[in-house]
């Protein structure tokens, strides 16, 4: 499961397998017993969320939307496309 980054103790990371066929580019993120999932494409989105608040979902869509280039380079250099 590599880890892309981590802020203000959410860990962003990809589960080495994304499915079969692989779904579209996405980030998961953690911290404690929350985790939420992040669409990058078509645009940065909330896929679902377990445990965070509103306002923890608005900072971690904030969070990738700055650090979007890092996600989108760390996916295709783990994913290898």
């Amino acid at each position: 499961m590599p880890v892309v980054f981590c802020s203000n103790g959410y860990r962003f990371f990809f589960f080495s397998n994304e499915g079969s066929p692989r779904e579209p580019l996405h980030v998961h993120v953690r911290r404690g017993g929350d985790i939420a999932k992040i669409w990058l494409e078509p645009q940065v989105a909330l896929a679902e969320s377990y445990g965070f608040k509103s306002r923890e979902l608005s900072d971690i869509v904030t969070l990738v939307q700055e650090h979007r280039s890092e996600i989108e380079r760390a996916w295709h250099e783990h994913f290898g496309d």
